[in-house]
């Protein structure tokens, strides 16, 4: 399961660079001379990957989760899997290229386009991409200058859980772990990366509408301050920060969280464990991910790393992964695919309206989001000083 949680130099653009390997420095630069295919050839072999854990599975870590196999059988392209723990991990990993193809979040994939280590692909070669949700197409976070730079793969939402023995009344706002933290001292938990600065920036927007954030991944130097008072406030409150997914379960299990973010699949296995909580989409909405599989610009096996798009969008793989890691399919057609019927009712797959309160991760860049034009908005790299500044 992932973890998500960013005189020597001649010029500007060599800065960039240095910021870009450590964080991610925001840069409008388009790709450079990448580039996408105009037609495939014959498959290479091989396809070295980067994916979250659950993503590539070969059934080494369950039998009954296996499409590594049956693809390598399929396309004759043996697959070379490295799983990232990070966001940042995937980024500094594609600069390497060493990899073909990656599944990168919305934290990661505007960083990846403004380095040049992502190229756009070329849709018409990958069959499947015409099933794929229409709102995940042309997105922000995969998309720039009309041009795809992936293949959506899946989404989810940041969601409000909490034990319902020992937090009444019942929370329908991100306050109660911000502003009423205290009321759970050493017992809130939250998502441990940069970009949770993001969600303490929703719950700006709606709670001091005077700081005028209109976007949560879009903050000008006033409005990360604002942010970071908030989150410096709550980390007095906070037990322990999470990035994985079994020590969550295990400290709303035993109690020792009783109140923070999550994502859906943690509230299933949670529940599963027999622990008394419940999962919300809070009233101010909330931030999520929407994963991107992007191709590198340097890919030495690009038949194979495009034969992999498809085969990873593809309606019954699709299904396989979305329901083994916990998440909302991005093909439509996955949705008659799942063994379990309930699956894409649960995780609200084809359910737009429920996704439009749905802020998806974005990589912070100098250029603001919202539209902006006269203003210089913070970029990622300050993103993680600034994070690394609440947790002290």
């Amino acid at each position: 399961m992932r973890k998500r949680t960013t005189s020597a130099w001649r010029s500007a653009a060599a800065v960039c660079a240095l910021l870009l390997t450590a964080a991610g420095c925001g840069s409008d630069d388009d790709g450079k001379a990448a580039h996408a295919p105009d037609k495939l050839g014959k498959g290479e072999g091989k396809v070295n990957i980067i994916a979250w854990a659950g993503y590539a599975e070969d059934g080494s870590n369950d039998p009954r989760a296996d499409w590594v196999h049956p693809f390598e059988k399929k396309t004759g392209c043996k697959v070379d899997t490295k799983t990232a723990g990070t966001s940042d991990e995937m980024v500094s990993l594609m600069k390497t290229g060493q990899y073909d193809t990656v599944s990168a979040s919305g934290d990661a994939t505007l960083r990846l386009i403004a380095s040049g280590d992502a190229a756009p692909v070329n849709t018409k070669l990958v069959p499947n991409y015409k099933d794929i949700f229409p709102a995940l197409k042309q997105q922000p976070f995969n998309s720039k200058g009309g041009r795809m730079y992936g293949i959506p793969h899946g989404r989810g939402a940041n969601l409000l859980m909490y034990r319902t023995d020992k937090v009444k009344p019942a929370p329908d706002s991100w306050r109660a772990v911000f502003d009423d933290a205290a009321a759970h001292q050493g017992r809130v938990t939250a998502y441990d990366s940069p970009i949770y600065i993001a969600d303490a920036a929703l719950y700006l927007k709606h709670a001091k509408p005077s700081l005028g954030i209109k976007n949560p991944y879009a903050l000008d130097e006033k409005q990360l301050d604002a942010a970071v008072t908030l989150l410096k406030k709550q980390h007095r409150a906070i037990g322990e920060y999470w990035s994985d997914y079994q020590k969550e379960i295990t400290a709303f299990k035993g109690g020792d969280s009783v109140i923070g973010t999550t994502w859906q699949v943690i509230a299933n296995l949670t529940q599963a464990e027999k622990a008394p909580v419940k999962a919300v989409l809070p009233k101010e909405g909330a931030t999520g991910w929407s994963d991107t599989w992007m191709v590198s610009a340097k890919a030495e096996h690009p038949n194979c790393a495009y034969k992999w798009l498809d085969w990873i969008v593809s309606p019954k793989v699709n299904a396989q992964v979305a329901e083994y890691f916990g998440e909302a399919p991005a093909n439509r057609k996955a949705c008659a695919e799942t063994s379990d019927p309930n699956h894409c009712a649960v995780f609200h797959a084809d359910d737009e309206k429920y996704f439009q309160r749905v802020h998806f991760w974005t990589t912070p860049i100098k250029r603001c989001l919202d539209g902006r034009k006269n203003t210089t908005c913070t970029d990622y790299a300050q993103w993680t000083r600034a994070w690394t500044e609440v947790k002290g």
